[in-house]
């Protein structure tokens, strides 16, 4: 059995991925718990909390590929280290009160999303991926997910006890330091030393072009594309929107932070099992059943009586099935395409992911203000769960090849 990491070149650049991912994930997930902050120190109503939100998915989804071609061609710090400024500059400007108007958008929605472009997991999880061979890709992803979760379950609770001891305002300055800080370990994230052998390595010398031509004309492409639109949609309008609905329907004000603590922590194990079954079974299976139960799991948190105790065990079973989607979707585009050009690939996917973000974060305070209830919003979450469960099974996971000398 090979050893898992091939180099040092691997193992700093997974460490490294773990520590920043878990300073820019757990931010993130902090921001539905200042909601009620933004409304009544900088006037922002819940729609336009959300169009904030909403603008830096979008920005995160259309820098994720650009930043993701970079790195693929010069190393991943040439894009963190920027993308971390951006998100550190951010933090402290709304730390000092910028949040009105058309400064909630810039802060909350451009400079965040130009951060997580460049230092979420989403493009480091496939950064990392490229240093690992086919049998061992899913699980670095997993771990490097997982950190991810870390961050989202420290940093609602962080987030609490800072503005317990001092203020919300003081959060963010907080928070600004630690990502600036996360540039001494963003800086170890670079190329792998060797291309990563694959059993499809004639697409990797393709031109851009011609990948992309590739990849849009596979079927299972365009579903994967399809499928995590639905995911998008789902985790930012929970993200988002979730502790304002659990004060409205009664709920003592710790449940929101818990929820959002809870996802956190469960992500990690939820990602670091889909790593292990992704390297065992079939990817699109695993991918169709979680969005099933993340359907279920929104039935029975929604439509069941309301309690502390059903909000705990939704932030425990949603928490399984958050990113648990990333390292089979990273792996399926992998096992297709090759390495080379993963990152810009992946990046592909998950613009489409974060139209759905766009629409989850805007569409949940929209509704809100209009008719006074999330319950549109959640009622297409569900709807969207069935629709991705079917869109997942007919995929072909098959090295591209291997599919056309059968077709």
């Amino acid at each position: 059995m090979n050893k898992f990491f091939p180099n040092k070149t691997a193992l700093y650049a997974l460490l490294s991925s773990c520590f920043v991912v878990c300073a820019t994930m757990g931010v993130r997930q902090t921001f539905g718990l200042y909601s009620s902050e933004f409304e009544i120190s900088g006037g922002a109503s819940n729609t336009e909390f959300g169009l904030a939100v909403a603008v830096h998915a979008i920005f995160w989804g259309i820098f994720t590929p650009i930043f993701g071609r970079l790195s693929d061609k010069l190393g991943g710090y040439v894009v963190i280290i920027p993308a971390l400024i951006f998100y550190s500059i951010s933090m402290f400007l709304m730390g000092n009160n910028f949040i009105s108007g058309i400064w909630l958008q810039v802060n909350l929605g451009l400079f965040v999303g130009i951060g997580l472009a460049g230092a979420a997991g989403t493009i480091l999880t496939p950064m990392v991926s490229k240093h690992f061979p086919n049998e061992n890709r899913s699980k670095a992803a997993g771990i490097v997910t997982a950190c991810g979760g870390l961050g989202m379950f420290i940093f609602p609770i962080l987030a609490s006890i800072f503005k317990n001891i001092s203020s919300w305002q003081m959060s963010f300055i907080l928070f600004s330091i630690i990502l600036i800080l996360m540039v001494i370990p963003g800086f170890f994230v670079k190329l792998p030393e060797t291309q990563i052998s694959t059993t499809n390595s004639n697409i990797d010398q393709r031109s851009l072009k011609d990948v992309l031509k590739e990849s849009f004309a596979h079927k299972g492409f365009r579903l994967l594309v399809l499928g995590f639109f639905v995911c998008g949609f789902q985790i930012t309008l929970i993200a988002t929107h979730v502790p304002r609905y659990v004060q409205d329907i009664g709920l003592a004000d710790w449940t929101g932070m818990a929820i959002l603590a809870l996802i956190g922590f469960f992500n990690i194990i939820g990602t670091l099992i889909m790593g292990y079954l992704g390297d065992k079974y079939s990817k699109k299976i695993l991918l169709s059943g979680l969005y099933f139960l993340r359907g279920i799991t929104l039935i029975l948190f929604i439509f069941l009586p309301a309690s502390n105790l059903s909000a705990v065990l939704f932030g425990t079973s949603f928490g399984l099935l958050w990113l648990a989607t990333v390292p089979a979707t990273n792996g399926i585009v992998a096992q297709i395409f090759g390495t080379k050009n993963l990152t810009l690939l992946f990046g592909i996917v998950f613009l489409n992911h974060q139209f759905g973000s766009f629409l989850g974060a805007y569409l949940g305070g929209y509704f809100y203000d209009k008719f006074g209830s999330f319950d549109y919003a959640w009622y297409l979450a569900i709807v969207l769960s069935f629709i991705a469960t079917a869109l997942h099974l007919p995929i072909d996971e098959r090295p591209i090849q291997k599919s056309q000398a059968t077709t």
